[in-house]
């Protein structure tokens, strides 16, 4: 699968995820709510064990939603749905196998529809626990590695996306680029640290762009190490701020150069770009940065100089941003 093949899963997978968080909140809110109304509607007994059942698993419906509703990691919760689904079935089928008349036939059309779910279920807990495998960390022997980070910055989407698109503006706050040259309308030189000293390069083109909201590029040419990008700028709910969403894909080689580069992106690469868009944010924020002088293993590192501390940006690096 192609690095933005499987930026699409994932996102299918993250918007999955999602409504299957609010489903569960529906579900809890209304089985602690109104459980006299779920049990009717559901065709279920008026039994002191249905009784505390319901809102039991109107709680279990309430946690499911959290952690999908706010986590990053949508297959451990997934999975905590479809073995949920497992009980109700199976409970759903004790109630069958003692009910007749209407009250079974509506116990049907709930069995019926918690199968419908726990198809969805396994499939999202399926292809995030994938999607997780696959692009999580480094590979050892070549590979792919997928990056994600989210970031909220109090300035305006235009004035953050004005930033981003001067690409020269990335080592500013990304550490492990050395340079980004622009070398035409859409295309561009970028150069990054590597272990021992050493540098790795390669030419990228913007493959999509939509002015304000988002840029998508990629590596082109014979690539030290092939790579696709894209960053999205939402407005922020409180009409102020700048939601920022980066996906990095990284195609890693295998043999000695794989095995260095993965070591060099280290066992917390979404920490690593975290920490850049806690720089990006600085920079736009404070018009201060922490200029990083290379990565552990940069050349810069290697004559042992020492990271400095918090600089203002000039005024020129500011206009650039603002002007760009």
């Amino acid at each position: 699968m192609t690095p933005l093949a499987a930026k699409d899963r994932q996102d299918e997978v993250q918007r999955r995820g999602r409504g299957l968080g609010w489903m569960s909140l529906g579900l809890g809110v209304a089985q602690l709510a109104a459980p006299d109304t779920v049990r009717r509607i559901s065709g279920v007994d008026d039994s002191a064990t249905s009784r505390a059942v319901v809102p039991l698993v109107g709680v279990r419906e309430l946690v499911h939603a959290a952690g999908l509703l706010t986590s990053r990691r949508k297959s451990a919760w997934a999975w905590t749905r479809v073995a949920g689904d497992a009980m109700d079935l199976t409970a759903l089928g004790i109630a069958l196998a003692r009910r007749g008349g209407s009250r079974r036939r509506r116990l049907l059309a709930v069995t019926g529809a918690i199968a419908a779910i726990t198809v969805v279920d396994l499939l999202t807990a399926v292809q995030a626990t994938r999607k997780k495998d696959v692009g999580s960390g480094p590979a050892r022997k070549g590979g792919s590695m997928e990056l994600t980070a989210t970031t909220t910055i109090r300035k305006p989407t235009s004035e953050v996306y004005a930033f981003w698109r001067d690409l020269e503006n990335l080592p500013t706050f990304m550490a492990h680029l050395e340079q980004v040259r622009t070398t035409g309308a859409r295309t561009s030189r970028w150069t990054a640290d590597a272990p021992f000293g050493k540098d790795v390069g390669w030419d990228a083109e913007i493959t999509e762009e939509v002015p304000g909201e988002k840029i998508a590029w990629r590596s082109t040419g014979n690539a030290d190490v092939p790579n696709t990008g894209s960053v999205r700028f939402v407005p922020a709910p409180d009409g102020v701020s700048t939601e920022v969403h980066v996906v990095l894909a990284y195609d890693i080689p295998g043999g000695t150069i794989g095995k260095a580069v993965a070591k060099y992106f280290g066992e917390e690469p979404h920490q690593q770009l975290d920490d850049d868009l806690r720089r990006l944010k600085q920079v736009l924020e404070t018009g201060e940065v922490v200029r990083s002088d290379g990565a552990p293993w940069g050349k810069r590192a290697r004559k042992e100089f020492p990271q400095r501390p918090a600089q203002p940006l000039s005024d020129a690096e500011l206009a650039k941003g603002a002007d760009a």
